[in-house]
């Protein structure tokens, strides 16, 4: 009698944990079914919501960017070869030209990010810059010929431009970055080095011997 009862408990016992099994097997099949709708619906949103960037007010916030950089930096190509011709050291003339071929550089590289995006490149008027580039002519109008102190005053106002245009190009890049726009992402961070590099450039020139001068006069 022992023995028939021993058998009838191991028989419900296996019984019961076969039971529990099917059932766990059930509940996680049933779950990995349950995720896959999950998940192509979240693949489905993604989809719409590329295919909506071009309409949506975030892309259109980058292209008004965009068309206002652009408008700057082919004004400030025309500055740029005042400021040169104005300049009094050699070293801040030779700079400021290399500056301006770069930044013919730049405007054909925004061309390229426009391109990138599916549009026609086009210009809006940037009144930041043109208030920049006013502002430089005014130190060259207020400020001696062939002096440091006009010197000074122009890699004051060129730095002003650089610092604006690292401001832009810097935000720019982040949106293009959000939006999945790869490629104008990496142009618009080439020029945004540029632009550092600029910076840099024009601070050591200034406090290598043009500001001395120009405390001098």
């Amino acid at each position: 009698m022992a023995t028939r009862t021993q058998s009838k408990s191991k028989t419900g016992s296996q019984s019961k944990t076969t039971g529990r099994s099917t059932a766990g097997s059930k509940s996680a099949s049933t779950s990995r079914t349950a995720s896959k709708p999950a998940s192509a619906s979240r693949s489905r949103s993604s989809k719409s919501q590329n295919e909506d960037m071009p309409n949506s007010k975030f892309h259109q916030l980058f292209l008004d960017g965009l068309k206002d950089i652009y408008w700057a930096e082919k004004a400030l190509v025309k500055a740029l070869g005042k400021m040169q011709k104005a300049a009094t050291s050699e070293e801040l003339a030779d700079a400021i030209l290399t500056h301006q071929e770069q930044t013919k550089e730049q405007v054909s590289r925004l061309e390229r990010v426009f391109e990138s995006v599916g549009q026609t490149a086009k210009a809006k008027k940037c009144p930041a810059m043109e208030g920049l580039i006013e502002e430089g002519q005014e130190v060259i109008d207020d400020t001696d010929e062939d002096s440091a102190v006009r010197d000074a005053g122009l890699i004051m106002c060129c730095q002003k431009v650089e610092h604006y245009e690292i401001a832009t190009y810097g935000s720019l890049r982040t949106l293009a970055a959000k939006m999945g726009h790869d490629e104008a992402a990496q142009l618009l961070e080439q020029t945004l080095n540029e632009e550092k590099e600029t910076d840099v450039l024009l601070t050591q020139l200034a406090e290598s011997s043009i500001n001395e001068e120009a405390a001098a006069e």
